[in-house]
């Protein structure tokens, strides 16, 4: 008697868990003639991770440390605590060179990964990465480094 309780749970969370590894498809609805509605999925957009001309920061690296220069606040716990590093921050350019989904991937804590972060989404829109001369969007990773100077 115990025993069916016990498999109906464990198929429920093997249902769950499958459900959260696979999220459903968005789906578009449309209308055919005869005024019947349908859904058909609609894909993904296509993020590369190598491109023939990868995204860059307007100006190149030069404007990159320029603008960090001027736009960095240095937390004041991670100055309390001498903290410094890099603080990795993964995100996607877009067709239009827009930065989207910023998320630390790899952070030092003391209020620098927030710092991170807020520089990533203030960042001026990138010259985006290319695929065959088509605009394309490309997920990126890259470092920024903090150095407490005392």
């Amino acid at each position: 008697m115990l025993r069916s309780p016990l498999l109906l749970l464990s198929l429920m969370t093997l249902a769950v868990g499958a459900a959260a590894q696979n999220p459903p498809a968005v789906a578009l609805s449309t209308t055919v003639a005869g005024g019947a509605p349908t859904t058909a999925p609609v894909p993904a957009p296509v993020v590369y991770h190598a491109a023939d001309e990868m995204p860059s920061f307007p100006g190149g690296e030069a404007a990159f440390a320029k603008f960090l220069r001027a736009k960095i606040n240095y937390p004041a716990e991670a100055l309390n605590h001498g903290a410094s590093g890099k603080v990795h921050v993964s995100f996607v350019v877009d067709e239009t060179g827009r930065i989207l989904d910023a998320k630390v991937v790899k952070g030092l804590g003391f209020g620098l990964d927030e710092e991170a972060l807020r520089l990533v989404r203030i960042m001026p829109w990138w010259k985006p990465g290319r695929i065959g001369g088509q605009p394309v969007r490309v997920a990126y990773t890259m470092p920024i480094v903090f150095r407490a100077l005392e």
